[in-house]
């Protein structure tokens, strides 16, 4: 059996939160009532969303009645032992706090559409969420909340269909080779910079590579794909697109024969998407150029894209994509820091405020980065992989989707690297 719902207002927002907790999440049959039904009715529960008082009560701040964009006033609290947001305090209710509104602010990413400090990139900069605020961002809290959820609706007979725990491992691969195929100004160049920072290392090891001695530092994609064999995992590996070098796109253009037969043999055995290059978060002709130059060169369509550098301000890049024909995006994380963006590891439809409308864009939210842990975060590889375990473990739990992404330099022989590529394979093996 299933549940109803009573409700006083059916809006947009409301009829997007609920079709994603109930029919995508938790596989619960839900009907949504205007009035209380009458006694005998077919519903295992009936909830009241908005209404006063009473143990079928869930409270409603208002947020999924409005149709516009403002600053909110969100109260911390907890229930039955888990924080959460738009708390009301009622214990007497089903819920003490906004479910659906705390689920739809975190999901639509509400808070990015207000005024903020963008960082140096021009991204929306972690420290400034709700979740890092309260000091949720590495847990999957919405996850967390709908498995309660779905507890408490098991004791009135519902029984729910949860998703089961996947890991979905992804590769960007903004420079393919650290040294070959670079051409001779840019060799030429790598050299006079070794020799001027006094890195003799690094002339002796380019020198090597050059002349066929020993395999680019960056080159793990043979390493990789063994890891891959056997295992029953489906990776995705995002290409960066660009066509021209820049400050920001230092990679092998797609144009080279190189790039095309290492485009073309990943494309053959994997789950390929684009890496738009940096300057198309501001330039949508750009961005549709790219992605008809990686279907070229990947011989088949590509709906699946990740911003480079993470930038992916909102609602314009998202509308760009879809205009582009990318229907399943991968940047929902941060640069800078490790966790949940959106609160949550699952896939989520995308939700434009600004036109109050849900989209056809499926959003997948990765939550371990390599460059975060080591660059941004300072930890060592040991390091990492605790903290990835720890991800790891938590959406076991939660029976989330845990989606990472690396870089094959991460996993190659590059001696900042050092430790990466065996704690990966170990990982890999224990995922299987």
């Amino acid at each position: 059996m299933g549940i109803a719902i009573v409700v006083s207002q059916i809006s947009p927002r409301l009829a997007y939160t609920l079709d994603w907790v109930f029919g995508q999440q938790l596989g619960i049959r839900y009907e949504l009532l205007s009035t209380a039904p009458p006694a005998g009715h077919p519903y295992a529960c009936v909830l009241q969303y908005g209404k006063q008082g009473g143990h079928t009560t869930i409270p409603a701040i208002g947020l999924l009645s409005e149709n516009k964009l403002q600053v909110q006033q969100i109260t911390a609290g907890t229930w039955e032992g888990l924080p959460v947001l738009f708390y009301t305090g009622n214990q007497e209710a089903f819920l003490p706090f906004d479910l659906f509104s705390a689920v739809f602010y975190l999901l639509s990413r509400y808070e990015e559409y207000l005024p903020f400090t963008a960082d140096k990139f021009g991204r929306y900069p972690a420290t400034e969420s709700i979740l890092y605020r309260h000091q949720l961002l590495e847990r999957p809290i919405i996850d967390e909340w709908l498995q309660q959820l779905s507890r408490k609706l098991g004791s009135y007979g519902v029984r729910a269909q949860p998703k089961q725990y996947a890991f979905l491992p992804t590769y960007d691969i903004d420079i393919a080779w650290s040294y070959r195929h670079k051409g001779w100004k840019r060799t030429l160049g790598g050299y006079l910079r070794d020799v001027a920072a006094r890195n003799f290392a690094a002339v002796k090891e380019r020198t090597s590579v050059l002349l066929g001695h020993q395999e680019d530092p960056y080159d793990s994609f043979d390493a990789t794909d063994e890891l891959h064999t056997g295992s029953g995992l489906n990776p995705v590996y995002f290409i960066l697109a660009a066509k021209q070098n820049g400050p920001y796109d230092k990679h092998i253009l797609p144009s080279h024969p190189a790039m095309k037969q290492l485009i073309g043999r990943l494309a053959a055995c994997y789950e390929t998407g684009m890496h738009p290059s940096y300057a198309t978060s501001e330039d949508p002709g750009l961005l549709r150029e790219e992605h008809a130059l990686m279907e070229r060169c990947c011989g088949k369509k590509i709906d699946r894209s990740r911003q480079h550098y993470i930038r992916c301000a909102l609602p314009d890049v998202y509308r760009n994509l879809i205009a582009a024909g990318i229907r399943q995006e991968y940047s929902m994380g941060y640069a800078t820091h490790l966790g949940f963006r959106a609160g949550t590891s699952q896939a989520f439809p995308w939700y434009d405020l600004q036109a109050e409308q849900q989209t056809e864009l499926q959003v997948f939210p990765f939550c371990f980065m390599d460059t975060s842990a080591r660059f941004e975060l300072g930890l060592s590889a040991a390091q990492s992989f605790e903290k990835l375990q720890q991800l790891q473990s938590t959406l076991q739990q939660t029976r989330g989707l845990l989606i990472t992404v690396f870089h094959n330099f991460s996993l190659g022989t590059d001696p900042g690297w050092q430790g990466w590529q065996e704690r990966y394979a170990a990982f890999i093996k224990q995922a299987k």
